[in-house]
């Protein structure tokens, strides 16, 4: 049987700023979050919020600073990915790049020519921008002010960013993300909304009065959105990946739940418009008192989200048995049971292209709106050969199957618009600041330690997407 995508399906790739551009302070552009998270074992931590002081020390690597140099390189980039025949490309803004300190009155303007010239090379390729408009990387300058997101002013500092750059790019841009990887603040709290705690903290309640902030200030730049620009698209977007039960046991299927449960809160006030339930019981048995203004529930009904945009890499497991417990994955900051059925990437990450299946029809289920895969992918150690190839097939398989249950999704009736890779060319890795772990179908030359030319290089599975693109999935061989 024939199996088709629909027509005008969003075929591309996903980068972004803070793990691709470099020119940290190139442009004017001020310091962010990922600029004082340094490669190797204190990122985490860092990541966590563990940071005593907000500055760069000159005694470690920070991964970011250079990136891939996409700033310089972009209209390079571009032609490679319009080679491919992308439909679309997935960026972020960075937003310290449009407000150095993230409070300034006005924008700067050498800042935003570069998104200009960076769409309009888009365009001219016939590549459609998508743009997440903060992804994880919050202005170091009002961190220091005001203390992160657990601050309401930074609803305000937020609002005045993407109203300029909904102005600017109204006849550029028609998709937009608010905040990438929204849940992604209970794991990752510095990372996530420049916050750090200090010995009295309630953790949670930072955490999720933290994300309130974000969630009204997700809603509001949604309102703002569709009066600036007629027609716009905004999402939401979520770090996905179902929770099984390890085991039948009712307490094990219960724990999945409220692991999903979880993550889909934030989803659930982006795309319904009110705090479930569930997550009223979680505050009030967890100290947790969310301060609101008056209009907050208002504001949070009348201005829900377009679509769903959200990553898969993996699918986790759920127990409640100790034992079981001591026998945990890796996977992006979230930790897992290991699943015996499935098999993991030399990262630790539980390989399940019928997760994706079972994650899109979930979603589909819950929230009956348009879905976008936004990231996903294999990171890998590439080996350039002798004679300068790089053999990727175990990338191809793992894509191959991953885009296998997404035909499977949409055979079940889930309305999927696009799909875009993780890291289309090779960038630095979020989790663990490495080059090594590379998920492109562009090499980069480039290691763990900073060194190499950045001379660009296509792998074996730059010609396959090539193919699958523009069979439009029919072709997967």
């Amino acid at each position: 049987m024939k199996l088709d995508f629909p027509e005008g399906f969003l075929w591309g790739g996903a980068l972004a700023a803070n793990q691709c551009e470099g020119g940290y302070r190139d442009g004017g552009k001020g310091l962010t979050t990922v600029d004082l998270c340094p490669a190797g074992e204190n990122r985490v931590s860092v990541m966590k919020g563990n940071i005593p002081e907000l500055k760069i020390k000159d005694d470690e690597y920070y991964p970011s600073h250079e990136a891939i140099d996409f700033y310089h390189r972009y209209k390079e980039d571009i032609a490679l990915f319009a080679e491919m025949g992308f439909k679309c490309l997935r960026i972020s803004i960075a937003w310290s790049r449009i407000f150095p300190n993230g409070d300034e009155e006005t924008p700067n303007e050498e800042g935003l020519k570069f998104y200009d010239s960076m769409f309009d090379e888009m365009i001219k390729n016939n590549i459609e921008p998508v743009v997440t408009i903060c992804h994880f990387d919050t202005p170091i300058g009002i961190i220091e002010k005001f203390g992160g997101w657990k601050n309401r002013k930074f609803v305000d500092f937020y609002l005045n960013y993407c109203k300029v750059i909904f102005e600017r790019y109204k006849d550029k841009v028609k998709y937009w993300m608010t905040f990438n990887e929204i849940n992604m603040i209970l794991h990752l709290p510095f990372m996530g909304a420049g916050v750090r705690f200090t010995e009295d903290d309630n953790k949670l309640q930072v955490m999720y009065q933290s994300a309130h902030h974000e969630l009204i200030a997700s809603a509001l730049a949604t309102k703002l959105a569709h009066e600036i620009i007629p027609g716009s698209m905004v999402g939401c977007m979520l770090a996905a990946g179902e929770f099984y039960p390890y085991t039948c046991n009712p307490k094990d299927v219960m724990e999945a739940k409220r692991k999903d449960r979880e993550n889909l809160m934030f989803i659930d006030v982006q795309s319904r418009g009110e705090y479930p339930g569930y997550a009223k019981r979680l505050f009030r048995e967890n100290n947790i008192n969310i301060v609101m203004e008056e209009d907050d529930e208002r504001i949070l009904k009348e201005n829900t989200v377009d679509f769903i945009g959200f990553s898969y890499y993996a699918s986790r497991c759920a127990s409640t048995d100790p034992e079981v417990l001591k026998g945990k994955t890796a996977g992006n900051a979230f930790k897992s049971v290991r699943n015996p059925y499935v098999k993991v990437s030399e990262w630790g990450w539980q390989i399940d292209p019928d997760g994706l299946r079972i994650t899109c029809n979930s979603l589909h289920d819950r929230y009956q709106k348009p879905l976008f895969i936004v990231e996903n992918g294999l990171g890998a150690n590439d080996v350039v050969e002798a004679d300068g190839s790089i053999n990727d097939d175990y990338r191809i398989d793992y894509l191959r199957q991953h885009i296998a249950a997404m035909k499977e999704a949409v055979l079940d009736g889930v309305n999927l618009i696009g799909y875009t890779p993780w890291g289309c060319i090779d960038l630095v890795s979020a989790s663990t600041g490495e080059m090594k772990k590379r998920y492109g179908f562009i090499y980069v030359d480039k290691d763990n330690e900073g060194n190499g030319t950045l001379e660009r290089r296509k792998k074996k599975s730059f010609d396959w997407y090539k193919k699958v693109i523009s069979s439009n999935g029919e072709d997967l061989e």
